[in-house]
């Protein structure tokens, strides 16, 4: 209500009370006729101001509903409208990596300080049921873009997604990088794919006690991005569906409790040049490549992967497990030789936070930000793993060149993790890998690496 609104009503009311006061005091020259013509006079004012004052509040409502309302917090920066139909996010992350090899004489490694990754995101609803991400990624010296896809929310159970994103098949791949426990994913990474582009169908189903994704994707790679395009006619199906059936119980033994499968499938055709051949190389925890085909080999027939996997974080403990199979029908382009190579990978990371705060598949919140000045120190983290990744025998010595490519490669890492606030993390970890065979003479020589993150993300 305006100044000019509550002048007017105050005046009728002192009008009203002049009436009736010289009324009562029987002012000779107001006959019967006049104070009932003056009443209706004040009525008829009073409710010409109630409907202007109804119409100040109805624009003053509808200006509240169109205008924005800002944000800032860990979770980045927001413009969201009052009625939440509309909302623009901006978030990000930065990380800085260091690399050392401890036993690296031959110096075949180099000991480097890198930004593993620098992403700027935005994120977009419109109408309370489209929503977009965008997400480049300038990290190791080039830019790319990880996430760029756009999302139709029907239902809580029937998302449609179009564009660039995770595929749906591994279970730590598909944690935000952020959120990783570890600085590296382990070696079941390389036998899954990472970003490709296609449409995804994906919900919720029972309050969240299920999800499920199908989709259809250009195909990436094993350990591997797929880039904006695309050289072949053959697309790849993926499908996942993952359980949390205590989700909504009392009790934090299990309420955090999840298992399910992925899988996916397709077909292949490299060719003779390099770039081309459509078949991966495998890397370890310090992204050095343990095994690759030879030249003259490309993948040629069906591809298939399925995932079983387990993650249970009860309390402070938390345990993530997945076991990967990958097999691609390879043949020599200068030989009659092909095969169906299947390749095996597995790990079991075991967590447990120091400072008593929950662990979770989303990293660890902690109770008490670090403020020295306040003497708290925010949260600790303890996180151990074993993995471990096995190249089908019968890639030796046809399709795999024995003295650079060794048959298997198995780690230890075990890790710390300094969670300051919900923004800021700190990682060190230590790296064991040896592998079986990869050298002219034996076993190649075990990798030994330190790795350390610190790391920016709101």
């Amino acid at each position: 209500m305006n100044r000019r609104t509550l002048l007017a009503i105050a005046g009728a009311i002192l009008l009203g009370a002049g009436i009736i006061r010289r009324a009562s005091a029987g002012d000779v020259n107001a006959s019967p006729a006049d104070v009932q013509q003056r009443l209706e006079a004040l009525e008829l004012k009073t409710k010409v101001l109630e409907r202007r004052w109804e119409v100040d509040q109805e624009n003053a409502a509808a200006k509240s509903k169109e205008s924005s309302t800002p944000s800032i917090g860990k979770d980045g920066y927001s413009l969201k409208s009052a009625d939440g139909r509309f909302q623009i996010k901006f978030q990000g992350d930065i990380q800085a990596d260091g690399r050392f090899y401890l036993n690296d004489k031959a110096e075949a490694f180099t000991d480097t300080f890198l930004l593993r990754r620098v992403r700027p995101t935005v994120e977009v609803t419109a109408y309370g049921i489209f929503d977009g991400r965008i997400q480049p990624n300038f990290g190791g010296g080039a830019a790319g873009v990880d996430d760029a896809y756009a999302e139709l929310r029907f239902f809580p159970f029937a998302k449609l997604r179009a564009g660039r994103f995770k595929a749906p098949v591994g279970l730590e791949n598909l944690q935000s990088s952020s959120k990783i426990t570890f600085v590296e994913r382990g070696l079941p990474a390389g036998l899954l794919p990472a970003y490709d582009q296609g449409v995804q169908l994906h919900g919720d189903l029972w309050g969240g006690a299920a999800t499920y994704a199908l989709a259809v994707q250009n195909g990436a790679l094993d350990g591997t991005n797929t880039d904006s395009t695309d050289n072949n006619d053959r697309k790849d199906f993926a499908a996942r569906v993952f359980l949390t059936p205590f989700k909504a119980s009392a009790s934090d033994l299990l309420n955090d409790l999840g298992f399910g499968v992925g899988a996916a499938v397709g077909k292949d055709r490299g060719t003779t040049n390099a770039s081309t051949t459509r078949l991966p190389s495998y890397k370890t925890e310090g992204q050095n490549a343990f095994f690759t085909y030879k030249t003259n080999i490309i993948a040629w027939g069906e591809r298939r992967r399925v995932s079983p996997q387990l993650k249970w974080y009860p309390g402070p403990v938390g345990l993530l497990a997945e076991y990967v199979l990958s097999s691609q029908e390879v043949k020599s382009t200068t030989t009659v030789s092909a095969a169906n190579l299947r390749n095996r990978a597995w790990q079991v990371a075991v967590t447990y936070v120091l400072t008593g705060e929950r662990a979770s598949y989303n990293g660890v919140k902690p109770r008490k930000p670090f403020d020295p000045k306040q003497n708290t120190w925010g949260a600790l983290e303890l996180a151990v793993r074993y993995s471990q990744l096995d190249v089908d025998r019968n890639a030796f010595p046809r399709f795999a060149d024995p003295a650079k490519s060794s048959r298997a490669a198995r780690a230890w890492t075990g890790g710390l993790n300094w969670y300051l606030n919900p923004v800021v993390k700190t990682s060190v970890d230590y790296a064991y890998t040896w592998f079986d065979r990869g050298a002219t003479t034996g076993d190649r020589v075990a990798e030994r690496a330190v790795f350390s993150r610190i790391q920016f993300s709101f």
